[in-house]
C-alpha cells in the first residue's frame, strides 16, 4: 500500500511538473562528442510549427562544463524556412560573470543556460523549420562545451 500511495505521489510531481512549461513549443539538446566541438560540426535541429498567428521566443541552450575555458562563447546560427529563406546571425553569449562563477543553474562542474536569442519571432509559413548551430570560437576543437540545445516558446 505504501508503494502505490508513493507511486501516485511520484506520478502526480511529474504530471505536475510538466504542466507548468505551458509556453514550450519545441525543446531539444544534442550531447557534442566527448573529444570537443569541432569547428567544422553543425548541430542541426528539425522544427515542424504550425503557429503562423503568434509570436515566439528563440532561445540558445548551453552545457558547459566548469573546465570550459572562456566566459563566453561565440556561435553562429542559421535558421532557414519552408519556404527556402536562410537567416544567419552570429551571437556572443556570456556563460560566466566577471568574477568567473559561472552562470545558469548547475550542480558539480555542469552549468546550463537558457540564454534569450530572440524575443517575439512572427513564423510566417507552416511546416519544419531548420536551425543551425556552429561555434565561431578559434579554438580548433573547442573544449567544455557539452550540449547545446534550442527552445521554443510562445511569447507573452
Amino acid at each position: 500500500m505504501k508503494q502505490i500511495v508513493s507511486y501516485f505521489l511520484m506520478l502526480s510531481l511529474l504530471a505536475g511538473l510538466a504542466s507548468c512549461d505551458r509556453k514550450k513549443v519545441f525543446e531539444s539538446y544534442k550531447e557534442l562528442n566527448n573529444n570537443g566541438w569541432n569547428k567544422d560540426s553543425v548541430v542541426v535541429f528539425h522544427v515542424p510549427l504550425a503557429d503562423t498567428l503568434k509570436n515566439h521566443n528563440l532561445l540558445v541552450n548551453i552545457r558547459n562544463k566548469g573546465t570550459y575555458p572562456y566566459s563566453n562563447l561565440w556561435l553562429f546560427l542559421t535558421i532557414g524556412s519552408p519556404d527556402g529563406k536562410i537567416l544567419t546571425d552570429t551571437v556572443e553569449f556570456t556563460l560566466a560573470e566577471p568574477d568567473g562563477r559561472w552562470k545558469g543553474s548547475g550542480l558539480g562542474g555542469l552549468h546550463d543556460n537558457q540564454i534569450l536569442y530572440k524575443s517575439s519571432v512572427f513564423f510566417p509559413h507552416k511546416g519544419k523549420y531548420k536551425f543551425q548551430i556552429k561555434q565561431g570560437m578559434r579554438d580548433n576543437v573547442l573544449q567544455g562545451i557539452r550540449d547545446v540545445g534550442i527552445r521554443i516558446e510562445k511569447a507573452n
